[in-house]
This record gives structure tokens, sequence and C-alpha cells, in this order.
């Protein structure tokens, strides 16, 4: 069951606000966490990815995984999963391209459109919903694993804009 401790609202009006949360979450991410990116199209999923992508050092460019289902990033022994399921007809497809050689211990998977694999990809460690509001976005993190609640908590140590 979820409790108040188990989630994180940040409002992020600007493109800066945004980097400054990819930066902060980049520093509690461990191999074999699963991210969930859910938002409507255009609401910063991607450009969130790619801002954790240069926090983490890649140097790169960092393309939208819209419509080759998956881009992959080295970063020393880490690898960078970023899916992008909108396209996908069915869950069953992910078998096809092989899922479970990407989702790894040594891995960090971000999925955009998760409830399109449903049934065919992992749980999520964390929930990221973002949403536009009058003043740009706003992040809504939900820990669903004991991992993703001591990002959560990180996050709320290192960020006074929190709630």
């Amino acid at each position: 069951m979820l409790s108040f401790d188990d989630r994180l609202t940040l409002e992020l009006p600007t493109l800066e606000a945004t980097t400054k949360f990819a930066s902060n979450l980049s520093k509690c991410m461990t191999p074999g966490l699963i991210i969930f990116l859910h938002g409507d199209l255009g609401a910063g999923k991607t450009t969130l990815v790619r801002s954790l992508l240069l926090a983490m050092g890649h140097f790169g460019a960092v393309k939208s995984p819209t419509y080759t289902l998956v881009e992959s990033y080295q970063l020393g022994d880490l690898k960078i999963e970023h899916f992008d399921l909108y396209r996908l007809s069915e869950p069953a497809e992910l078998e096809y391209i092989g899922i479970r050689d990407y989702v790894t211990p040594n891995s960090i998977c971000f999925f955009e459109w998760p409830e399109k694999g449903q049934g065919h990809i992992p749980v999520a460690d964390l929930d990221i919903t973002l949403d536009f509001t009058i003043l740009g976005r706003k992040a809504l993190l939900i820990g669903n694993t004991d991992v993703g609640k001591k990002i959560i908590a990180n996050l709320k140590k290192n960020d006074n804009h929190a709630t």
C-alpha cells in the first residue's frame, strides 16, 4: 500500500528545473532500476531521459526511440535502455525484439508508454508522470519498491521544492 512518503511532486516550470531534477535523480540511480514514464505526447518524457543521460556523463546524441522502439547507451559498465512503446501493437511484440536481453541487472531501463507492454515488462521501481501545468510541467513520482521509495526519500532530502 502506498503512503505519502512513497510519493513526490515537483514543479518543473523551465527546462533548467527539469535538468536540475534529472541531475538529482541521476545521483540516486543504481543498476537494475526500472522506471516507467507516463504523460501525454510532448509532456517531456524523452527530454527527461536526455537530461538524465547528460547528467550521468553521456556526451553523444540522445534520440527519441519512437520509431526504433529502444535506444541503448553505454556508460562504463552501465547500460541505459530507453524504450518508447507507443507504437507497439501488442505486448507480445516485445518478445520479438528480445526484451529479456535488455532488462538485466547491469542496466537501467526507462519505459515510455509502459501500459502497452503490460505483462511483458517488469514492475517499475519508480513511476514518473509528467503533466502540463499553467507554469510549465510537474512531475509526480511514486516509489513502488524499496529501491523506488529510497530514491524518493533521497530526492526529498536534496530538494526543498518537493511536496
